[in-house]
């Protein structure tokens, strides 16, 4: 469970949100590496498919209650703080902030989120704020902390999001016209997520990460027909045409709603800022869009 950093000390690292899109790359980073891990999970069925990743513990619990949070807290040093942003963001992350931090644990890293476009106003999506919020709660919660802010995932473009491409119509369907957008893949982000958790020197810092190009939908489009060597094409509806679709496909009015301030306030910002500097920090090499659809072709395929 532990792992040597550069100062020669050793620290047990907790993900949580482990069996999530985020924190399963994490965890199988950390095991990649041959670096020991412990992950946090809720649901049973989701954690098997880590249960044979070597120097990988899984421990059950609860961020919303404490009691159930002693084994996975166990002699833990840092944590790598991720929940689902559908279900009470900031009561789960401020929870287990305070339960961290009586149980010992001494360094807290947040993955937090901030988007690449130029102008965009987090006030305009709930996603956003509840971020910022929690940010700020932990800068005041008298415990080391450092935040990692990614922009838009390319993952959320792969077929089985909400987001995704239609592997049959070979489309992508978006509400927010040309705007462009810089995408980053989530291998990319774990990559730097286990060099942050085993090196000194991060706290009170906070790592913006894009992916290397901002694109519109129809490049990403573009990148997806070189990548998988079959055609796709980019095809702009209204956001009344989106979230009606979304709704159509048996996702939650609310969570329509909430995907709906995003695509709204993507629509009006056009330009996307590309930020590198975390990758060079941390000697990753950036993903292209077209690399990241070569690599999950046959996802893209539905395959």
């Amino acid at each position: 469970m532990y792992v040597d950093l550069a100062k020669g000390s050793q620290a047990l690292i907790l993900v949580t949100g482990a069996t999530g899109l985020s924190g399963s790359a994490v965890v199988r980073e950390f095991s990649r590496q041959g670096i020991p891990v412990r992950g946090l999970y809720r649901d049973p069925d989701k954690a098997k498919q880590l249960g044979d990743l070597p120097g990988v513990e899984l421990v059950q619990g609860n961020m919303l209650q404490p009691e159930t949070l002693q084994e996975a807290l166990r002699g833990v040093d840092r944590a790598l703080v991720i929940s689902t942003p559908f279900e009470r963001m900031i009561e789960t992350q401020r929870t287990f902030v305070e339960t961290a931090k009586t149980a010992g644990v001494r360094h807290i890293v947040k993955y937090s989120g901030k988007e690449s476009g130029i102008g965009f106003d987090p006030a305009a999506f709930l996603g956003t704020q509840e971020h910022v919020e929690i940010e700020e709660y932990l800068e005041g919660a008298g415990i080391a902390y450092t935040l990692l802010r990614p922009s838009q995932f390319m993952q959320y473009y792969l077929p089985w999001t909400l987001t995704g491409v239609d592997p049959v119509k070979h489309e992508l369907v978006m509400p927010i016209g040309d705007s462009r957008l810089a995408p980053v893949d989530v291998d990319d982000i774990a990559k730097v997520c286990v060099a942050l958790l085993t090196s000194e020197g991060h706290e009170g810092k906070s790592y913006d990460m894009t992916g290397p190009e901002a694109l519109t939908m129809a490049e990403v489009a573009e990148a997806i027909t070189e990548g998988t060597g079959v055609p796709f094409r980019y095809v702009p509806v209204t956001l009344a045409e989106k979230s009606q679709a979304l709704i159509g496909m048996g996702v939650p009015p609310p969570v329509a709603g909430l995907l709906g301030q995003i695509f709204a306030e993507r629509a009006r910002v056009k330009q996307s800022r590309v930020v590198l500097d975390t990758h060079r920090a941390f000697g990753v090499e950036p993903t292209p869009f077209v690399e990241f659809a070569r690599k999950n072709a046959a996802a893209f395929l539905g395959r």
